[in-house]
């Protein structure tokens, strides 16, 4: 059999990318013995995350009549803030803006400013990836997403429809079982005759059904219901508690991350209770953190007031694409996580068969082994969080969905280090997968693109 010919583009210094051996990923296992790996150069700094902004002050008082977000030229996540809580969340450096950027920025200020906005031309800006300086992404990832419409004119009343059904799916889904029967004892009373006092608010045994008996063990029970939640309202919590605990936008004891771990629980809670085929599954809260970040750090006081609730439906929104990865009962159909990683498998193998064969027959990594997670969590574990959003950009730019784009992104991961791959054996090719090393992310997003022509020619 005549092996495929690697592409001389594959072989450019420009893929060889500096070992990174002190990140740390929460749900990455370490192999069972380590090899220690040759040092390169130094490696190019990283970009911090983006430094958070409280919840706007108006997000208690009556919401602005505005029609739409404001268009100006705002970056709320890289600004100085005297409002930042900690160390950890150092602000960008805007000095070094690109020519590029630049250009780009202009480019997508001028289509969110037309009254109907074209949506192809929009993705194909943002794919390029959304400048941070321009405060923008958060209105262009409702516009890739399909939560607002192209026609500006629709964007109040769409808002505000959405908006009001995310109050009553709180409203309804959130209230405590002793709430419904407080309510219930309401009404009753309210027909019992006034000059009874001692029947006020009080039901007889007689007008308790079984389903609202905490003792109930029906389906239909709101209690029994309420106690089978809880369970997973406790998962949910746990994890809000430690999604990014470097980040004081997500973590810690200040108010600002309350205010937020409160958003992100009622998200996911709703979520979970809207969706009992799959309900909530470990992970989720990773997929959630970008979302919520970026619609929260909205310069429009308006938009990040409501952010909760536009967060919820992009958030429904881009799992429509991947929520066959987290049921467990498709894992091994043709729509399951482990048909996904095969797909990956023979992409790899498609566009550098030499590094397939020494990846999984040679030394025999199987791609579920460091996959899972990258696909799973949409890389958000794999790089740091300013960098996710870059790649984020590009995601959901895709016309054709994320997830054709994930796979090439992915794909290009492993081309960008073949050499050390080409050079390691399991253990050293397990752990460099597992804590994959620092990239320049302007690189790996032009591999995963070069990988897209190459198909197509």
């Amino acid at each position: 059999m005549v092996r495929k010919r690697v592409p001389d583009w594959l072989n450019s210094s420009l893929w060889s990318t500096t070992p990174a051996d002190d990140r740390f990923h929460r749900y990455s296992p370490s192999p069972t013995t380590t090899t220690t790996t040759s040092s390169a150069t130094v490696s190019e700094p990283t970009l911090q995350p983006p430094a958070p902004v409280p919840p706007p002050a108006a997000a208690s008082k009556p919401q602005s009549t505005s029609t739409s977000p404001k268009l100006e030229i705002r970056d709320p996540v890289n600004k100085n803030s005297n409002n930042n809580s900690g160390g950890n969340d150092q602000n960008g450096d805007s000095s070094g803006v690109s020519p590029d950027d630049i250009s780009r920025q202009a480019q997508l200020l001028a289509e969110l400013s037309k009254k109907v906005i074209n949506v192809w031309e929009l993705r194909r800006i943002a794919s390029q990836g959304i400048p941070d300086g321009a405060g923008i992404r958060s209105t262009v990832w409702k516009l890739l997403l399909g939560y607002l419409p192209p026609d500006r004119s629709q964007w109040s009343s769409e808002l505000a429809k959405k908006r009001s059904q995310y109050r009553h799916f709180k409203e309804e889904l959130l209230m405590n079982p002793s709430e419904i029967t407080r309510r219930l004892e309401k009404s009753v009373g309210c027909d019992n005759d006034e000059s009874k006092p001692e029947g006020r608010g009080l039901l007889s045994r007689s007008q308790i059904t079984h389903g609202e008996h905490p003792l109930s063990l029906g389906k239909s029970s709101v209690w029994n219901q309420f106690f089978q939640d809880s369970e997973i309202i406790e998962q949910i919590d746990r994890d809000v508690m430690r999604t990014h605990p470097d980040m004081h936008f997500f973590s810690g004891d200040s108010q600002l991350a309350k205010f937020n771990q409160d958003g992100m629980r009622n998200i996911l809670i709703v979520f979970a209770k809207l969706n009992p085929g799959i309900r909530y599954v470990q992970g989720m809260n990773e997929i959630l953190a970008p979302l919520f970040y970026v619609f929260k750090n909205d310069p429009d006081v308006e938009m990040a007031a409501n952010a909760e609730a536009d967060t919820f439906f992009c958030f429904v929104e881009l799992l429509s694409g991947f929520r066959d990865h987290f049921c467990q009962q498709l894992d091994n159909s043709n729509v399951g996580i482990r048909s996904t990683i095969t797909r990956l498998s023979q992409l790899l193998k498609e566009h550098d068969e030499e590094l397939w064969r020494h990846l999984e027959v040679t030394t025999k990594v199987n791609p579920q082994f460091y996959a899972f997670r990258w696909i799973t969590l949409l890389l958000t574990q794999e790089f740091n969080f300013a960098d996710s959003l870059h790649i984020w950009d590009t995601l959901l730019s895709d016309p054709e969905g994320p997830l054709e784009t994930l796979l090439r992104v992915c794909c290009a991961m492993l081309i960008l280090i073949r050499r050390r791959l080409l050079a390691g054996d399991f253990t050293s090719n397990l752990k460099l997968l597992q804590h994959y090393p620092s990239a320049n992310i302007s690189h790996l997003l032009y591999v995963a693109n070069k990988l897209r022509t190459q198909a197509i020619g």
